[in-house]
């Protein structure tokens, strides 16, 4: 939850909760718990970090925007962090209680099953942990400059070369590389090998090819970059009646087939070396992930059956991390600096991620929530007809008559109640758009300063924990196997937490008078 707070006080709330998704499956999966006691509180911290900078969430800014629209000065980037940290702290040491509420009810826990089979059950399924072989081209190595196929290691002898490990300077990771790559010194290769691990071992010595201790998981660690497939041949497949050297599926796309399973028999080597393919049969292809997504749909032969849950945690770009990290400190540099406005210094880190091709210009566009947009661009002309016809004025004499001469505390805490109800069905920055104008009108009516309500509204829109609507706690919903209720119970005593924390600590930071 520090993490993913952190990280979501410069992010958006959404695009955090994806990140963490498998991060939480899979601590859940390696600690022994219930994915429901993990997903909710990574939801919760990134509802949570909408409250630490002012580009954190979406009614950060629309209350900002509503204070400069009206003359007043807008809110600084660490405007709201004093309220922000505290509340983190306080959501973690509540979710560390609150998470052995969740899972214990039967058919409760999450999907920690769902997807495909993992890697790990496909090595160990097919038999491949005994097959890895590593080996690095020496210095001085013979294997220098001589192509995979002047040096035997072909499929047609035995020798399916996975992937080329080679300096980033010189070409980085080949995956799947054809017969003709040309080996260079301090290249390391990735083989399965039909022979016992210890000849293939004298035979890469023989070769100028140094070998490197084995992990055990048939190259799984670099689950980054190499994946795994099962297809299976339909009757119509050119593949069949050849054997697999000779319908070439071997080093074909970046792809090697590395099992053969007939019906539920796993065939050994010999087997696998000698059988012709038949319709109905399974091949286990690994490779290049973008050799497997491009294999999806686009071949007759193949059919895709599974795909292992790995897919998912699959980086798209894990390469330009370093420069997407310098790109985002850039930006809040520029922000916490105040050198320049907040937007501007957003655009700029944005044109930054595209200059160092961390998004390209179709990601960038997806990234870009259609239907948020559409939202907000219709609600601020909304508030604002509400204001110039008079509504927001007439709310706001009317909670204030209700409300009589009750001290600004208990108007603040209405506020931030009010939008906490609102917030029950509609997202966080409708309902910034349609508190913020009345929070300001309260404070005129007042003659407070306008500031504790405006923060009242935005903290209050950012604690939606209470209900599935806003998109970081639908996105773990399902995974969680959440009901409604669930986030009732578990929710409705954080607000509580919240609200009473924010209504004493917003005033003592920013004064009514």
């Amino acid at each position: 939850m520090l993490v993913v707070g952190s990280l979501g006080s410069v992010m958006y709330s959404t695009g955090v909760v994806a990140i963490f998704i498998p991060v939480a499956l899979r601590i859940a999966r390696n600690t022994g718990m219930r994915p429901a006691q993990v997903l909710m509180p990574v939801s919760y911290a990134a509802l949570i970090s909408g409250m630490l900078t002012l580009v954190a969430a979406a009614p950060n800014l629309i209350v900002n925007y509503e204070l400069t629209r009206t003359g007043a000065d807008g809110l600084d980037f660490l405007s709201l962090t004093p309220v922000g940290i505290p509340v983190l702290i306080l959501g973690i040491l509540y979710m560390m209680i609150a998470r052995r509420w969740l899972g214990a009810s039967p058919g409760s826990g999450g999907a920690v099953a769902h997807g495909g089979p993992r890697l790990a059950d496909w090595v160990t399924h097919y038999g491949l942990d005994a097959r890895e072989l590593r080996a690095r081209v020496a210095a001085g190595s013979p294997a220098v400059g001589r192509s995979l196929a002047a040096l035997g290691l072909t499929p047609g002898r035995g020798w399916r070369v996975i992937a080329l490990e080679r300096d980033r300077a010189r070409g980085g990771c080949l995956i799947g590389p054809d017969a003709d790559t040309q080996l260079q010194e301090g290249d390391v290769l990735l083989l399965d090998s039909a022979m016992p691990v210890r000849n293939a071992g004298t035979r890469c010595a023989e070769l100028g090819l140094e070998p490197l201790p084995l992990s055990g998981l048939y190259f799984t660690d670099r689950a980054q970059s190499i994946g795994m497939a099962e297809v299976m041949l339909p009757a119509d497949s050119r593949l069949l009646g050849k054997t697999l050297e000779a319908a070439g599926v071997q080093l074909k796309r970046g792809l090697a087939a590395v099992g053969l399973r007939r019906g539920r028999a796993v065939l050994d080597a010999e087997a696998r070396a000698a059988a012709t393919l038949q319709a109905g049969d399974t091949l286990l292809l690994v490779g290049a992930w973008t050799a497997i997504e491009q294999l999806r749909g686009q071949d007759h032969d193949l059919v895709t059956t599974e795909l292992p849950r790995e897919l998912d945690e699959v980086l798209p770009a894990a390469q330009r991390a370093p420069y997407a990290v310098l790109a985002l400190a850039v930006t809040v540099g520029l922000m916490v600096s105040e050198l320049l406005p907040a937007m501007h210094a957003a655009l700029i880190g944005c044109l930054l991620m595209g200059v160092l091709r961390c998004i390209d210009l179709d990601s960038a566009y997806r990234a870009v929530s259609l239907r948020t947009l559409v939202l907000i661009a219709g609600m601020l002309p909304f508030g604002i007809a509400l204001e110039r016809t008079g509504g927001i004025e007439l709310a706001a004499d009317a909670l204030v008559g209700v409300l009589g001469s009750a001290s600004p505390y208990l108007v603040l805490a209405t506020v931030f109640l009010m939008t906490l109800l609102i917030g029950l069905f509609v997202v966080p920055a409708a309902n910034a758009v349609l508190m913020a104008p009345l929070a300001m009108a309260v404070a005129a009516e007042l003659g407070a300063s306008p500031y504790p309500f405006v923060i009242a509204v935005a903290l209050a829109a950012s604690s939606a924990f209470i209900t599935p609507v806003v998109p970081a706690n639908a996105m773990v919903a399902t995974l969680g196997g959440y009901r409604f209720g669930d986030y009732a119970k578990v929710g409705l005593p954080l607000v509580l937490l919240v609200w009473a924390f924010a209504i004493t600590m917003v005033p003592w930071l920013y004064p009514f008078d």
